[in-house]
């Protein structure tokens, strides 16, 4: 089978396709033909060399969609042919053929694509996880979702109005807002506006009660003074440090709250696809894909997830 192999810690162009076994699936594990794959900022970082002790060489990836072809002895839930989705992978999910834990092996309704299934895990799982599990959200607050119209964002809007929250969305281009508008946020604003902030705070005189952070290093400072009364920041995004005055967390009873979705607990994880997939079934929840680009493209799609100015999610077809 053909995947894609990293030798070496560097640039996109590391991104190698290679010749490989085909994995087998071990007692508890089940084996996809893998019919689109899930592109995320994570597997940028890694392939930079953001944990070095990553074991090298190595298949990017943990988000696919597909069929199961084989499962192990021990599996009896997911029948072979089942359409799957992914929330982790054995084997990297870069390629013609993925290998998972069976419980790491989601139903996927025959109404939602492939491409749409591969754009669940990382994207909807920690939106999802942001949202209810670290920031709490109550039906009736109001939102704030930084970067709304890519692939974390656009599936914040989805579960934030599926379960009743204002919502104020920001995006950096015309069909980045025409997006989340369309999705279903209440108010968008440009984020490169000079006057985004007031444009918050006009909406919200009260402050907003969660932000939804990409991008700490640049907003964090700002965020706080945008928060009411025990507003939350959740911090799902950052590439740098930031200096904030720490008394406008002070002067809200506020919280800034970190997001990895890498740790949540087996049982945070399967109340999370458990949601998932019930918004999935009931129409709530729609991925929005902006390309699909070929796997041997894989440096590409690399190149693009990080230029910013999506409108949807990047996966990647075998």
């Amino acid at each position: 089978m053909k995947a894609i192999r990293v030798h070496q810690f560097g640039g996109p162009e590391v991104l190698q396709l290679e010749e490989v076994r085909e994995p087998k699936p071990g007692l508890t594990q089940v084996l996809i033909r893998a019919r689109a794959i899930g592109v995320n900022p994570v597997e940028t970082y890694l392939r930079s060399g953001s944990n070095p002790k990553l074991p090298l060489p190595y298949t990017p990836g943990t988000d696919a969609a597909g069929e199961v072809i084989e499962r192990g002895a021990a599996v009896h839930d997911i029948a072979v042919g089942a359409r799957v989705y992914t929330s982790d992978t054995v084997s990297g999910s870069y390629g013609e053929w993925v290998l998972c834990e069976a419980t790491d092996a989601h139903h996927l309704p025959d109404k939602i694509t492939f491409a749409q299934g591969a754009a669940m895990n990382i994207p909807y799982a920690t939106a999802y996880r942001a949202l209810f599990q670290r920031g709490q959200a109550i039906p009736g607050e109001t939102v704030l979702i930084h970067g709304a119209s890519g692939g974390v964002g656009t599936a914040a809007i989805q579960l934030a109005r599926a379960a009743g929250l204002r919502i104020i969305a920001t995006a950096g281009s015309t069909p980045g807002r025409a997006l989340a508008q369309e999705l279903g946020a209440h108010h968008v604003i440009d984020h490169h506006s000079p006057d985004a902030a007031a444009q918050v705070q006009k909406l919200a005189p009260q402050g907003v009660n969660i932000i939804l952070e990409m991008l700490a290093n640049v907003n964090l400072g700002q965020d706080l003074t945008l928060l009411a009364r025990h507003g939350r920041v959740i911090v799902i995004g950052s590439r740098g440090k930031v200096e904030i005055d720490a008394r406008e967390a002070m002067k809200r009873d506020a919280d800034i709250r970190g997001i990895m979705l890498f740790l949540a607990t087996p049982e945070e994880k399967a109340a999370i696809h458990a949601a998932l997939g019930a918004g999935l079934e009931n129409g709530s929840l729609r991925p929005v894909i902006s390309r699909e680009i070929p796997l041997a493209q894989a440096a590409e799609a690399h190149r693009l997830i990080m230029a910013g100015g999506a409108a949807g999610k990047i996966v990647l077809t075998p």
